[in-house]
């Protein structure tokens, strides 16, 4: 019985169509063998084009996928006409013929709760970049050069008024190389790419952080948002991020008679486990009863808790109202710990595990930091000779 295989078509976001090849009756899948009557080329077209672009695009993609069907039904119906090394090339041609785009699309929605939106930036550049169509055949050395530079130049998403940062073009150059390495491992891509093309050196960035005084004065300066400036000073006690303190629950905190408080929590940002020691005092801060084992297991400890412009601007006026003249983020609270930590002694390791960092090198910016600081106080005692 010969096998019929139709082009066909589904609906998916941005009114687009993705283009599939269907088969009767099904065939064995390449990688379980179970039956399965679709194949998803990874090609996709415009349900109403609106620019000759878009026309264009969907014309030449139809032309592609029909390629591509003729010759799915030719080797299924006709397998005598290839032998082994045909089959290998044309498989490899089909797989050329992918629009890496969606394959990098594909990757970012797996990342919905791990770096998510760094993905999806990712994305809208290398769509600006390709229009949005970019075969796997059309990947080289060369063409990610090219992109590299726009990532260095192109103006930025979030205001037209400025480039880029470099270590924004850093992150979203290594989720294509990210993305570039897994279509290797998947069997897409014939060479490792991502291991010809080096990464763009990310610059280093001024940490701002407060001093044990400037903290102590924010401690007893009234906020006109008590529940943001508990986080704030509950992050430079403990290190933690804005994303994980807002996500805490009374049931990732424990109390052990003679040891005192831990944080079991995973990280939102790197997805790692963590079993993080904190002070009384910070525990104090949470305003919960002794054991956090008699507050609501599931209710978040910092309940209400949200980054908006609103909550920024009380923050702002919580550190003008101080005396701080420092440009002060909530993130600046987690460099302060990672500082002050440093600077009264505390083994850059053991601050390396408090932060949850991978990579030592990433706590290192911290401790240059702090010699930089004592350089400058040593330089401040002078005599007069």
């Amino acid at each position: 019985m010969l096998t019929k295989v139709k082009l066909r078509k589904r609906k998916i976001s941005a009114g687009r169509l993705s283009l599939y090849l269907d088969f009767y009756p099904p065939i064995p899948h390449p990688k379980t063998g179970t039956p399965t009557r679709r194949e998803f080329l990874g090609l996709y077209i415009f349900e109403k084009p609106k620019t000759p672009f878009d026309k264009q695009h969907n014309s030449e993609t139809l032309k592609i996928a029909e390629s591509i069907r003729q010759k799915r039904e030719n080797f299924l119906n006709k397998p005598e006409i290839y032998c082994e090394f045909e089959r290998e090339q044309l498989h490899k041609k089909e797989l050329g013929e992918q629009n890496f785009i969606e394959y990098f699309r594909k990757l970012a929605n797996k990342r919905k709760a791990s770096n998510y939106d760094n993905w999806i930036s990712a994305l809208n550049y290398i769509e600006a970049f390709t229009n949005g169509m970019l075969r796997f055949a059309d990947l080289n050395e060369k063409f990610l050069e090219d992109f590299k530079e726009f990532l260095l130049t192109t103006k930025s998403k979030k205001s037209e008024k400025t480039t880029l940062s470099q270590n924004s073009a850093v992150s979203y150059f290594n989720k294509v190389k990210a993305a570039l390495k897994q279509a290797y491992k998947d069997g897409i891509l014939q060479t490792d790419l991502n291991a010809k093309i080096s990464p763009i050196k990310p610059t280093e960035t001024n940490r701002e952080y407060l001093t044990l005084d400037e903290l102590n004065r924010l401690a007893k300066t009234p906020c006109s948002n008590d529940l943001l400036k508990r986080a704030a000073l509950f992050s430079a006690l403990t290190g933690l991020r804005f994303s994980d303190i807002q996500k805490m629950v009374w049931g990732e905190l424990e109390y052990i008679e003679g040891q005192g408080y831990y944080l079991n929590f995973r990280q939102k940002k790197t997805k790692n486990v963590e079993v993080l020691p904190i002070s009384e005092q910070a525990y104090g801060i949470t305003k919960g009863k002794k054991n956090p084992n008699d507050m609501p297991q599931d209710k978040p400890v910092f309940d209400g808790l949200k980054y908006s412009a609103y909550y920024n601007k009380h923050l702002s006026q919580w550190i003008d109202a101080a005396g701080i003249t420092k440009n002060i983020t909530f993130h600046c609270f987690r460099h302060t710990f990672a500082t002050l930590q440093l600077f009264n002694g505390t083994d850059i390791y053991t601050v390396s595990k408090m932060l949850g960092h991978k990579d030592l090198k990433t706590t290192q910016v911290y401790a240059k930091i702090v010699d930089e600081a004592k350089r400058k106080a040593a330089n401040k005692i002078k005599l007069d000779m």
